[in-house]
């Protein structure tokens, strides 16, 4: 109130002055009231709008790290294709191609009885055979009988005919017939014919060759040709081979090998070390014409690393799913050491010690590598830094007796894996949870131990990098045939690139060891397949075939 708005204090009595005070007071009061409610309102806009700062900020900070994890996932997958432009192509009829191929693989038919054999009523209806090119060259092998006098009666032999068949076989970059004379002599005295036995096949009546047989598989499963590209192949070559003949051949072939892919399988499980690993597999569902994803599981023994002499060998094996089951069927006769990645499906075989895992420092690494390839940051430097002192360390050590790389390992290695976790530790405090950085060291930390189990193990690898070598082959094969055409070819790829790859572990040529092994094995006992058709057991045998 303004001095003029005052009224004459001179001309008031004590009650009118007190009026006065009072109603002044009480006005001061309203507005002190009024301020005070002001700044609580204030006070209350301003934690509101914090609040929705910070909220804001928070959606940001998330959005921001979803750019980040997108971002370093563009990267990966710009790395996996080596940097090439992709192009969307139309490869249904590819598709198509392998299916049949596939489903003829599984359900090979019986192929016809050679021309030398009389037609039955029921082989009548089968299509004919055509006759093998007349210009291929020849090459003829004579079997003539142990005996050259009558089994009978013991009389002289004259010579009067013979039975004659063709094989169809394959040298390196070309065909040509085999052509079987089996010369028939008669006895002079009684008349009894005497004839040598017929070669054995390694498909009863089949019309390949061992070298023809081993040289579509390794086609089809080493240098990833589909069979109707060979076929194509072939024909240029002036000789027409059916796909489904091709397909036939494969299974025929598949089957026939499975004692000694069983032999393989024995020899990986006897080993008190694998490194075991799994790729996925499309595979083409029953009925819909749709793919659905089985497993090809792989289990490595090589033990060359610790200074071992022992052969390494692959198995595979295919599943038509991922579930833990598989593994723990596959390995019900293993014990020892599992080098394995951070795969849930393994846990439950450590659970009774039986078997004990051994984790994988590439896939550690791997994690920190992507992340440094995208953002490189001091963390990630310094992450791959150390974890590369631990490399070099093995670089030392590899080959040597695996008490002297334990020794090594415990000296220079368990210092540098301490002061490692320590570091991941102290590093892993600041950073958000969610980011791919922290993501990277919990994998790391979580798995400490079966990381760390090398240092105290001489027979065991930094790694699983002999498992990864493995399914490479299975990669590079399934960009070309894109699916198996049935569970069935799951496993007839699962038995194949089992041999293929023990024969490259053992610096064997697969082709070369096929063609031995598909020659004798038909009526090879079952008993010595393992001491002599192994790679490491018949190399000495191996021979370039020269046209």
């Amino acid at each position: 109130m303004s001095p003029a708005a005052l009224p004459d204090l001179d001309a008031l009595d004590s009650a009118a002055l007190k009026v006065l005070v009072l109603t002044q007071q009480e006005e001061k009061q309203r507005l002190r009231e009024e301020k005070q409610q002001q700044l609580e309102e204030l006070a209350q806009q301003r934690a509101a709008l914090s609040e929705r700062l910070t909220q804001h900020q928070a959606e940001i900070d998330s959005h921001l790290e979803q750019i980040e994890h997108l971002k370093l996932v563009v990267e990966k997958l710009r790395r996996m294709l080596y940097g090439s432009r992709s192009e969307k192509l139309s490869r249904q009829l590819d598709q198509l191609e392998l299916q049949l191929e596939e489903m003829e693989t599984s359900h090979p038919a019986l192929a016809p009885a050679p021309v030398r054999v009389a037609q039955s009523e029921s082989s009548a209806a089968k299509p004919a055979r055509n006759p093998l090119p007349n210009h291929l060259p020849r090459e003829i092998v004579t079997h003539h009988p142990e005996q050259h006098f009558c089994p009978e009666c013991g009389g002289g032999l004259r010579h009067f005919g013979e039975d004659v068949s063709e094989q169809l076989e394959y040298v390196p970059e070309s065909f040509r017939v085999i052509r079987h004379v089996l010369p028939k002599f008669s006895c002079g005295q009684c008349e009894t014919v005497v004839e040598a036995p017929a070669p054995s096949r390694p498909i009863a009546r089949g019309l390949a060759g061992p070298g023809l047989l081993a040289h579509v598989l390794v086609s089809k499963y080493a240098d990833h040709c589909p069979l109707y590209r060979q076929a194509e192949i072939y024909a240029r070559q002036g000789v027409e081979l059916d796909r489904s003949t091709l397909a036939g051949w494969v299974g025929a072939a598949s089957e026939l090998l499975a004692p000694l892919v069983d032999a393989v399988r024995r020899h990986v499980l006897g080993a008190t070390k694998l490194h075991a690993d799994d790729t996925p597999l499309p595979v083409l569902a029953p009925g819909n014409g749709k793919t659905k994803t089985g497993r090809l599981w792989t289990y490595v023994r090589d033990d060359r690393a610790a200074g071992e002499s022992t052969a390494p060998a692959v198995w595979f094996a295919y599943s038509p799913d991922r579930k833990g089951e598989h593994p723990r069927q596959h390995l019900k006769e293993f014990t020892g050491t599992l080098q394995a990645d951070a795969y849930s499906g393994f846990h439950h075989l450590y659970d009774t010690g039986r078997i004990r895992e051994a984790a994988c420092w590439a896939h550690a690494r791997r994690k920190f590598h992507d992340i440094h390839a995208a953002h490189p940051s001091p963390t990630t430097t310094g992450a791959l830094e150390r974890i590369g002192r631990l490399y070099r360390i093995e670089d030392e050590v590899r080959g040597k007796p695996t008490e002297e790389r334990r020794t090594i390992r415990q000296t220079r290695a368990a210092p540098l894996l301490e002061e490692l976790r320590t570091w991941m530790e102290k590093m892993l405090r600041p950073l958000s949870p969610k980011s791919e950085t922290a993501e990277a060291i919990r994998y790391a930390l979580s798995r400490w131990r079966a990381l760390t189990r090398y240092v105290d193990d001489g027979h065991i690898e930094i790694d699983n990098s002999a498992a990864e070598r493995a399914l490479r082959a299975v990669a590079l094969g399934r960009k070309n045939y894109l699916f198996c055409g049935s569970d069935a070819g799951g496993h007839n790829a699962a038995a194949i690139y089992s041999l293929l790859g023990t024969a490259k572990l053992n610096g064997v040529d697969p082709e070369l060891w096929l063609r031995e092994v598909l020659t004798r094995i038909a009526d090879y006992p079952l008993s010595r397949i393992e001491d002599d058709l192994l790679p490491w057991n018949l190399a000495a045998d191996l021979q370039p075939h020269t046209p």
